[in-house]
């Protein structure tokens, strides 16, 4: 029976999180989950070990590369960032994006994007599910003792949604389609 170990990635400037969880067959396990944690300047000025761009990209990308080459996931899913109504967090968030990705691909992992619609369809069944819908589900899905946290959960979704169809859709290629309405459109 084919083992698959997938890493889900929820990048962040602040806390990029990431989850591990292992498909086998049909079934899914978890392995692991937790965030890798950046400081940034305070409005007031420089915090205490506060951290410049620079130095926190390479804090996301180092956190990365320890619990790819820990764990040693064979995929990796990765949530899209839409734009944010501030110009300036969307770039910086693209820059942990851009951080999370290389991470992955400098380890010559795949790569999988899927959007919080294409997750929560997914996971929960419905592309507009609450967090504590999400939640629930990948407490159930995974067979955790406890509900997760946001967090955890979202990344663990991201993981699950790769799992159960984010290999090409049952091997279907998915090049040329987009996601409209929760569904796969040409």
């Amino acid at each position: 029976m084919s083992v698959t170990r997938i890493l889900g990635i929820d990048p962040g400037l602040r806390i990029t999180g990431f989850g591990v969880i292992e498909k086998t067959g049909e079934k899914i396990t978890y392995i692991t989950s937790g965030t890798i944690k950046t400081t940034s300047k305070t409005t007031t000025g420089k915090a205490e070990g506060a951290e410049d761009l620079p130095t926190r990209l390479k804090t996301i990308l180092d956190g990365l590369f320890e619990v790819i080459d820990t764990y040693r996931p064979e995929q990796v899913a990765v949530e899209k960032v839409f734009v944010n109504v501030n110009p300036q967090s969307t770039l910086l968030l693209g820059q942990a994006r851009g951080a999370a990705i290389s991470a992955a691909v400098i380890k010559q992992l795949p790569v999988a994007e899927y959007t919080a619609l294409q997750v929560k369809q997914a996971v929960v069944g419905n592309g507009h599910a609450k967090k504590e819908q999400v939640q629930e589900m990948v407490k159930r899905l995974l067979n955790l003792p406890a509900t997760p946290s946001p967090d955890s959960a979202d990344v663990l979704a991201c993981a699950i949604c790769h799992a159960h169809g984010g290999q090409g859709l049952g091997k279907l290629a998915t090049a040329g389609f987009r996601v409209r309405g929760g569904r796969l459109v040409k």
